[in-house]
């Protein structure tokens, strides 16, 4: 095992000073574990003319014209691991089994791009057209059966590229569970599509018309350093959601400064409250909605802070104003979401 680089031994403050190309990172250790993985997946569907080359990058993507996978550095590390987790709140593909699901998302788009699938007439009827804009938000609507439903936020819904590439991630695991699961659903043609697209690929013995093994973004020349990263990422998503409104505060907690249990005792504040419960709240909500974590987060204080202006106290069963938290939020969160302002990530 080689030796753990110098930066790894630094504390937040020095480490977020280094710049990107000096991390000198490779796609090793557990991320080239998942990558093989997905490797394996493919070879098991006979899909062996492309393996879809990786490599080190600021986030996840897959560029247009290039079959390959751009993965994020802080997959690269355990320590850069953490120091994501510290500054976002959250790691996207933390866990194995989340990196191998945006794996076989990514995996989709090389397919399509290596195959030039798009252009096939029986993919623009089924998932539409891959050339139309591409949104920078888009209104997802939770109850749809059209779409299969692979990464968080009904991403299938964002446009053609993406809904072919949730349904090439959906048909790259068991066939019999995404026929079981998608049984009566218009998304159930689309996998059998992907199912049929894939099965003459895998009999074709000529190598994809696009191979190109370029790697756009990769960290080798990129200056910037890790606190400029995180200060741009992190006005981005603070910026992607209202700020909410006294009503909603004032439905849930008392602004009465006369309010008292039964016994006399003034309840806790509703600062102290949302303080309490923010870390469950934020993983909550961000689990259910696909909304990031950070931004769920920075909406969090801003409610905290607001109930302090407005003198706010608790006046109901903690555990029930728990629950009424969290729903309010995801509420929120659900129609900030449905109103077109969801983020495109990936």
């Amino acid at each position: 095992m080689p030796p753990s680089p110098a930066w790894s031994r630094l504390d937040d403050a020095k480490l977020l000073d280094r710049r990107f190309c000096d991390l000198k990172l490779a796609v090793d250790g557990s991320l080239r574990t998942r990558v093989d993985q997905l490797y394996a997946e493919l070879a098991a569907r006979g899909l062996t003319r492309l393996r879809p080359h990786v490599w080190v990058s600021t986030e996840w993507f897959s560029p247009d014209g290039i079959p390959g996978i751009a993965l994020p550095f802080f997959l690269a590390h355990p320590r850069l691991t953490r120091l994501e987790r510290s500054q976002m709140l959250a790691v996207e593909g933390g866990t194995p089994a989340a990196c191998l699901r945006i794996l076989r998302h990514e995996a989709g788009h090389c397919f399509d791009t290596a195959y030039r699938l798009h252009r096939r007439k029986p993919y623009r009827e089924l998932f539409g057209r891959y050339g139309d804009p591409y949104p920078d938000t888009y209104k997802p609507r939770p109850g749809s059966r059209r779409y299969v439903t692979h990464l968080p936020g009904w991403y299938a819904q964002a446009h053609p590229a993406e809904d072919f590439a949730e349904t090439f991630a959906v048909w790259l695991g068991s066939r019999k569970a995404w026929r079981a699961r998608y049984r009566g659903w218009p998304a159930l043609r689309k996998l059998e599509y992907v199912d049929r697209l894939m099965s003459e690929l895998a009999a074709q013995r000529s190598a994809p018309p696009v191979r190109s093994r370029r790697t756009p973004e990769a960290l080798t020349g990129n200056r910037t350093t890790l606190r400029e990263h995180y200060r741009e990422k992190k006005l981005l998503y603070a910026d992607e959601f209202p700020d909410f409104y006294d009503a909603d505060l004032l439905k849930l907690f008392s602004a009465d400064p006369k309010s008292a249990d039964h016994a006399g005792t003034a309840p806790p504040s509703a600062a102290a409250f949302l303080r309490k419960i923010r870390p469950a709240l934020r993983r909550d909500v961000s689990r259910w909605t696909g909304a990031y974590a950070y931004t769920i987060d920075q909406v969090l204080g801003d409610m905290i802070d607001r109930s302090k202006e407005l003198k706010l106290r608790l006046a109901i069963d903690p555990v029930q104003a728990e629950a009424d938290a969290r729903m309010m939020v995801t509420v929120q969160t659900m129609n900030y979401l449905h109103a077109g302002h969801r983020p495109v990530a990936l």
